[in-house]
């Protein structure tokens, strides 16, 4: 049998994943539901590109790696959009098929949960959402151990001849991201003087902005759609999604904006 477009993407078994639950059923379900796969979708490329990247500046090919944040900048900027296709579902129309949903909730999402840690964002009570054994809970408690991608350019910057310092290479991958006022001197240093470098510590601080908004935009979708209910599943909804915003990955590349 010849690959054909339909073989090569699967797609018999793709467009066959769409399974509203209401009755009916309701018009709007099907939308819901083709927005969250391919929020999955993008979330497991997310993880593809940025394993890729962190790969990249460990072996010191910083060209690959900036290219690679482009793309993974990119997607960011399409996740932002989808939302705008979400909002023209009105709550009523949410609410004609919310019940079926049960404890359901993108609150559960495995991926999403393997970005934060990939990204720094690491808290062990996240590991406690998922039962052990599972597959979800494997991925994630490898995740978990593994260190971040800001680890991975602090290691690019040894690579370099920076001088790190020991505190920052040898921190605890186990714990989140914090900022460390040793390292600034240095980043202060490469911004003056590595263009190289400075142009990677930008693309970063674009990822950290892009995920900012992408979180700002999910709250006010979510506000908009629910007002202040409790989340699906009992979630916190908007009430809790508040709470993530403003948290920096990088906070470093932030904090020393104030000295340059």
């Amino acid at each position: 049998m010849p690959v054909t477009y339909a073989s090569y993407l699967k797609l018999d078994e793709l467009l066959s994943l769409q399974q509203p639950l209401s009755d009916g059923p309701e018009h709007d379900e099907t939308l819901f539901i083709v927005i969250h796969q391919v929020y999955e979708l993008w979330f497991k490329e997310l993880l593809h590109e940025l394993d890729y990247l962190s790969g990249m500046l460990r072996s010191g090919e910083p060209s690959r790696a900036q290219h690679t944040l482009k793309r993974v900048l990119t997607i960011l900027k399409v996740l932002v959009h989808q939302i705008d296709v979400l909002e023209t579902m009105t709550p009523l129309e949410f609410l004609s098929f919310r019940e079926r949903l049960e404890s359901g909730s993108g609150f559960q999402s495995a991926q999403f949960r393997e970005l934060e840690f990939l990204l720094g964002n690491k808290r062990p009570e996240s590991l406690q959402r998922y039962e052990p054994g599972t597959a979800a809970r494997t991925r994630l408690e490898r995740r978990f151990a593994e260190p971040t991608l800001w680890d991975a350019f602090l290691r690019y910057l040894v690579a370099r001849g920076h001088l790190v310092p020991a505190d920052a290479l040898g921190r605890d991958v186990e714990q989140p991201v914090a900022a460390s006022p040793a390292l600034h001197p240095l980043l202060l240093s490469l911004y003056r003087t590595d263009a190289e470098a400075r142009g990677l510590c930008e693309r970063l601080v674009d990822l950290d902005e892009g995920l900012m908004e992408w979180r700002y935009r999910h709250v006010k979708m979510v506000e908009r759609t629910i007002g202040m209910r409790r989340g699906t599943g009992g979630s916190g909804g908007a009430g809790y999604l508040k709470t993530t915003l403003d948290q920096p990955l990088f906070p470093d590349l932030w904090q020393i904006r104030s000295e340059l």
